[in-house]
């Protein structure tokens, strides 16, 4: 696997075929999140959204911990550890961090995430922005802020109640507690649970099954999850989904896809 030159100390990126695999990397401070981690996740996604090689992204950690949120023993001093370039380019971009952390300009490409260990405030509203979540069943998720004295600003409070009922958003939410992986499992939060330490070999089992359809056809479906949201009217999101399949019928893959239906064999796509 090729280690990109996107990456910093705290956040590698790495890509191998058609996966971008993003690692948090900062084990001895629980992945919490620093300058260097949010320079490189902004980097990581916006290389994967302009790559038109890259089909999609796989965001772990290493460590036993998959993220514990904002650094606040540096928060609570006022020291973030900001590098001159992460400063520069937070004037040029400044929400920079918001998109390092999936709330704003989420690439058009599937993201999966494989989370091992405890995902606590940012680490649990990153998740949010991710597409298909894998995860141990022994890992403990949780929107912690408010225990701390502190609002969710990654955006759990306009999207977790779009994701699971509301009431259980509200208990997640107000109360701050830790939910299990069985809780999460339950609630709808994430797809799968598998044993302590395969979370990512199953993340990689997803981003296969990704990379082996039609490029044209994963892009617009990714598309429309990222832009129909439920707050449209039914009629007004299927006219737009309909704007965006006729493309992809009209496709050289669609015409690859029914071909080999027809001969029963693998489809060769092209994104095409």
């Amino acid at each position: 696997m090729q280690e990109l030159d996107i990456s910093t100390p705290s956040c590698l990126v790495q890509q191998e075929d058609g996966v971008l695999l993003v690692t948090l990397n900062r084990p001895e401070a629980k992945n919490a999140f620093n300058p260097a981690m949010l320079l490189g996740l902004y980097r990581a996604w916006r290389r994967l959204e302009d790559d038109s090689d890259l089909r999609c992204a796989i965001l772990t950690a290493n460590g036993n911990t998959f993220c514990a949120g904002m650094d606040l023993k540096a928060g609570a001093d006022g020291d973030h550890g900001a590098s001159e370039e992460f400063m520069a380019l937070m004037g040029e971009v400044p929400n920079l961090h918001w998109q390092a952390l999936l709330r704003d300009n989420r690439p058009n490409k599937p993201l999966i995430l494989a989370v091992e260990g405890y995902a606590l405030a940012g680490g649990t509203e990153i998740l949010q922005g991710t597409d298909i979540r894998i995860a141990a069943d022994n890992a403990i998720f949780g929107v912690t802020e408010v225990a701390r004295g502190l609002y969710p600003m990654g955006g759990s409070t306009v999207r977790l109640r779009r994701q699971i009922p509301y009431c259980l958003a509200a208990e997640m939410l107000l109360c701050g507690e830790h939910v299990s992986a069985q809780q999460a499992l339950d609630w709808g939060l994430v797809n799968r649970l598998v044993p302590p330490g395969q979370a990512l070999a199953v993340a990689r089992e997803y981003a296969a099954r990704i990379c082996a359809n039609a490029p044209l056809a994963v892009a617009a479906v990714t598309r429309s999850l990222r832009e129909h949201q439920e707050c449209m009217a039914e009629d007004e999101a299927m006219l737009a989904s309909d704007s965006l399949a006729g493309p992809v019928f009209a496709s050289a893959d669609a015409k690859e896809g029914m071909r080999a239906f027809r001969d029963k064999r693998p489809a060769q796509f092209r994104g095409e």
